[in-house]
């Protein structure tokens, strides 16, 4: 119904932004990470998700495409509603996002409020596959040759770095990894079962 809200910011208020279009304010439900890009009297820009169902007349809004297509793809998950949904993009953006679900890292996941090890485990589960293909993908598809070595652990590094892994956890686990050989995931998915155990 709604494809994007375009106009001034009214109300900042946690979790929820009024955006003012021609003297109508519409209250979208939102995450952290949307909420910190905006600001009140300025002008904004939302892309809408509209919930109907029974009683329930919900839009929710987000600042760009990207987090807007994570929030219906975490939807699509047996148990992940839109309250949880919003919660895991407000702890995480939406590369971090796939980079946990394509690592398999729970402990990412969980720390969004209101996240167990059986939703995240169910997230892995149905969205992993999906994800594996395009979550590291070059953002350029200019036939440049493949990462070398030492690009994919740079890039190992940054996914780890966004998880929320400090330098020196990401720097003992890339330690002695085969680069040259694994895949960025691979690097990945490695380096978080080293620094879980």
């Amino acid at each position: 119904m709604f494809y994007y809200l375009d106009g001034v910011v009214a109300e900042l208020l946690p979790g929820l932004a009024v955006i003012d279009c021609g003297g109508v304010g519409y209250a979208c439900r939102t995450t952290g990470n949307t909420l910190s890009a905006l600001r009140r009297g300025q002008r904004g820009k939302l892309y809408t998700f509209l919930q109907v169902g029974d009683g329930i007349f919900d839009l929710y809004g987000f600042a760009t495409q990207r987090e807007l297509d994570a929030f219906r793809m975490l939807l699509g998950v047996s148990g992940v509603g839109p309250k949880a949904a919003i919660a895991i993009l407000s702890a995480m953006t939406p590369d971090a996002l796939k980079m946990a679900l394509v690592a398999e890292d729970e402990r990412a996941l969980t720390a969004a409020p209101g996240i167990g090890k059986k939703i995240a485990k169910r997230m892995i589960l149905e969205l992993k596959d999906r994800l594996a293909g395009e979550a590291f993908a070059a953002p350029d598809a200019s036939g440049s040759a493949p990462p070398s070595a030492m690009g994919r652990a740079a890039e190992a590094a940054q996914a780890l770095a966004a998880l929320g892994y400090s330098p020196q956890e990401i720097q003992t686990a890339l330690k002695g990894a085969d680069a040259a050989s694994l895949s960025v995931e691979e690097l990945i998915r490695q380096s978080l079962k080293k620094m879980m155990k």
